[in-house]
């Protein structure tokens, strides 16, 4: 089936504005990406602005109707760019206003003469540049990192970039060789390239923005909101995940904590001295054990730590570590009285694959038990807490 130039022209800047379109209309759904979106949105929409006037470019004198259509193009690229660099807090204001100075200063300098040459190949090179800044910056977005559409978009940008350095260094010597035919050739292959590029970039940006606001919402869902540890959902789904994947016989240990005379706390200074407490009992135990711990919070003042390739002797290690430290701060400070607390910890510690999360915490809940009946502040070991009440 043969497709004219202006068809394919016209297909490109329904396409981009449709995207424009798109775009703009998705910015109230992620408010926190409304600026990129907005800015996405313009880049699209200024793209279309200047592909629908370089089919008018021979209708204004001289190289004026060829310098503004493709100074608007450039401007649209450069809008793409800098939505894409907004996601990562960066933007590139200097750079964009050179590359425009820089492209208007040779559409002066080549004049008339060079009118053709400068369309056809020279103006290749600034869009190769900003395409290509635009692939390092979805690489460069580490706030996106293991979202699938950051490779897609990435690719499609880049290899966006990759033609049109071909167009501007490899298309001269081609043309010379092989003629004008091949000239008109390239610029309908253009206008194809041109048009996946309009549909896939703006698709593929806009399931990146939606991808990572519902990782957004689905962290949120597994975050306790004060502490901002996990929550109990998220605790007991990522405790049975390790459990299951783990190896044979790998050691695995469970620390239960329990914060000493918590309800005295809050009836004496208040809720919002409980919630101090907790908070900065939360920021010692992430402290002391690391992230590679599952840490949530699974009661009011209860929490729980799973230690994956930890054995007992070293979460007894770390646990004693919690105890003196949280006892040794200074939680929240009323009226001039420090709130000193302290925690009771129980350990259970396993080296079977059999065992499962319920089995460790029902275990470690019972030493937890007797931490707390030995008057708190201290932690006890499931299997040595066992051993000592029967031989009592």
């Amino acid at each position: 089936m043969h497709v004219d130039l202006l068809t394919l022209y016209l297909l490109l800047v329904g396409t981009l504005l449709a995207s424009s379109g798109m775009t703009l209309w998705e910015h109230r759904s992620h408010p926190k990406r409304s600026k990129e979106l907005k800015v996405l949105a313009a880049g699209f929409a200024t793209l279309a602005i200047g592909c629908a006037a370089a089919l008018f470019r021979h209708n204004l004198p001289g190289v004026t109707g060829s310098a503004l259509s493709n100074l608007v193009i450039l401007t649209g690229y450069l809008l793409i760019m800098q939505g894409v660099a907004l996601l990562s807090g960066r933007q590139y204001r200097a750079a964009t206003i050179g590359l425009l100075l820089l492209m208007a200063s040779i559409w002066a300098l080549g004049g008339t003469r060079w009118q053709e040459t400068v369309w056809a190949y020279v103006s290749a090179a600034p869009i190769a540049v900003a395409s290509g800044m635009t692939a390092r910056e979805l690489l460069r977005c580490d706030s996106m990192k293991g979202l699938q559409s950051r490779y897609i978009a990435m690719m499609v940008a880049g290899v966006h970039a990759v033609f049109y350095a071909a167009r501007a260094v490899i298309l001269p010597w081609l043309a010379t060789r092989y003629g004008q035919d091949l000239l008109s050739a390239a610029g309908k292959i253009t206008m194809y390239e041109g048009v996946l590029y309009s549909v896939v970039l703006p698709m593929t940006l806009l399931k990146l923005i939606r991808e990572e606001s519902h990782g957004a919402l689905l962290r949120e869902s597994q975050t306790d909101y004060l502490t901002r540890l996990g929550n109990r959902r998220w605790f007991f789904e990522e405790g049975a995940r390790i459990l299951a994947e783990g190896e044979t016989c790998r050691p695995v240990s469970l620390l239960a904590f329990d914060l000493d005379h918590f309800k005295k706390i809050n009836d004496r200074f208040g809720h919002k001295t409980g919630d101090e407490v907790l908070k900065s009992f939360a920021e010692v135990a992430r402290s002391v054990m690391g992230r590679e711990a599952i840490l949530g919070r699974i009661g009011g003042e209860e929490f729980a730590a799973l230690l994956p390739l930890q054995d007992g002797l070293r979460a007894k290690e770390l646990g004693e570590l919690i105890v003196r430290c949280f006892a040794e701060t200074v939680s929240h400070r009323t009226d001039g009285v420090d709130i000193q607390t302290t925690v009771s910890i129980g350990l259970a510690a396993s080296t079977s694959a059999t065992s499962t999360l319920g089995d460790l915490l029902s275990a470690a809940d019972e030493a937890l038990y007797i931490a707390k009946s030995r008057g708190g502040n201290r932690l006890e070991w499931a299997q040595h807490a066992a051993s000592q009440e029967v031989a009592k």
